[in-house]
């Protein structure tokens, strides 16, 4: 289920500090706690799945592929003869992949 207390306390915050329009604040209210519930202010490396374009929904065998496929895309080894920056960029990309990967697969193992 999707958060929905964000809209809430929002809701009655705006209220409450808008006092000399609280409708105006109540909206404004409502309508910041809904960013905060669908994470707009999150980062993206908060959320691991992102990393590789998948919802936390995702299986495990669907992970692995994804993992699987973006690490062979940007493996540092593959690059052996392409330019120092672009194998800089891939290194720094393939650390942010298993960094993804170690997270996705410590917090499957918390359930």
């Amino acid at each position: 289920m999707k958060r929905w207390y964000g809209k809430l306390l929002g809701f009655i915050a705006g209220a409450l500090l808008l006092r000399f329009n609280p409708l105006l604040g109540a909206l404004i209210g409502l309508l910041v706690g809904h960013a905060f519930d669908a994470d707009w202010f999150r980062s993206r490396r908060a959320n691991p799945y992102a990393v590789f374009d998948l919802g936390e929904d995702a299986s495990d065998d669907e992970v692995d592929r994804a993992y699987r496929r973006l690490i062979a895309q940007y493996h540092p080894d593959r690059l052996q003869g392409a330019a120092p920056e672009l194998r800089q960029r891939a290194e720094v990309r393939a650390r942010e992949l298993n960094a993804a990967y170690d997270r996705i697969k410590a917090l499957r193992r918390k359930r």
